[in-house]
């Protein structure tokens, strides 16, 4: 079984953002980067796959070179190859029409993206990628067995979970719940060093319409400060919620 993992380079949540140009850019400056975790949570489950089925994993990106450090994280947890499509990721659809075209020249059975990034959480490529390849898809995925050419799928739903069964090829769009946070592998030294004779094959994009740009960026308002009222004063915190935080 080949399986194909997507990989998004995002800001660490724990990065400090701030917007450039008029509020039209994603200031990069003293940024640290990572695997995108719903990402990072299908990289575990198919390096599962991999250990118990005997399944070939590579991870995929779009970007630049600078995200090849993120890639190599992908080897040294133990994905046997990656690829990295020289393009920036301008929108969802252009995304996907790169993934679409590096999966066409795979052939690969199952393709794992998560089911957003945490960066701009569109929630588009994983669908679009499915639409561009007429394969089966199955978002918000918890859970996947395969058997042959069959998967067994769960995924979150409003209120409970669904289980499917679809046939190979297959995308899922993955989150937490496909393995969970204890179990995501940290690289150790043999796998650091092993990835850096894993192959990391760089290639150019194909042509696909950009279908959308961001406008501007905005940060959310900063929480006003807390007002204490004095504890005898009962009319003053009455006419507070009920006109300032319009709560009662």
């Amino acid at each position: 079984m080949k399986i194909l993992v997507c990989i998004s380079h995002v800001p660490d949540t724990t990065s400090k953002i701030n917007f450039i140009n008029g509020d039209t850019e994603f200031d990069t400056n003293g940024v640290q980067y990572v695997i995108n975790p719903n990402d990072e949570f299908g990289l575990t489950r198919a390096i599962w796959f991999q250990e118990q089925q005997g399944a070939n994993v590579t991870v995929v990106n779009i970007g630049g070179a600078d995200t090849e450090p993120t890639l190599r994280k992908a080897l040294a947890i133990g994905a046997n190859d990656a690829i990295r499509v020289n393009a920036t990721p301008t929108d969802g659809f252009y995304v996907a029409k790169q993934l679409a075209e590096v999966v066409k020249n795979g052939n690969y059975d199952l393709i794992i993206c998560g089911k957003e990034s945490l960066d701009y959480n569109g929630g588009m490529v994983p669908g679009m990628l499915a639409g561009l390849l007429n394969y089966n898809f199955v978002n918000s995925c918890i859970d996947i067995k395969i058997d042959g050419n069959t998967a067994k799928v769960t995924r979150e739903i409003d209120g409970g979970k669904e289980t499917v069964s679809a046939s190979l090829p297959l995308v899922i769009g993955g989150q937490k719940g496909l393995v969970e946070e204890k179990d995501l592998r940290i690289p150790n030294m043999r796998g650091i060093m092993t990835a850096r004779t894993k192959p990391l094959t760089n290639i150019e994009p194909t042509t696909a319409t950009i279908a959308s740009k961001a406008v501007k960026f905005e940060k959310p308002a900063p929480k006003s400060a807390v007002k204490l009222i004095s504890s005898d004063n009962l009319d003053e915190l009455i006419n507070l919620l009920h006109n300032e935080a319009k709560v009662i």
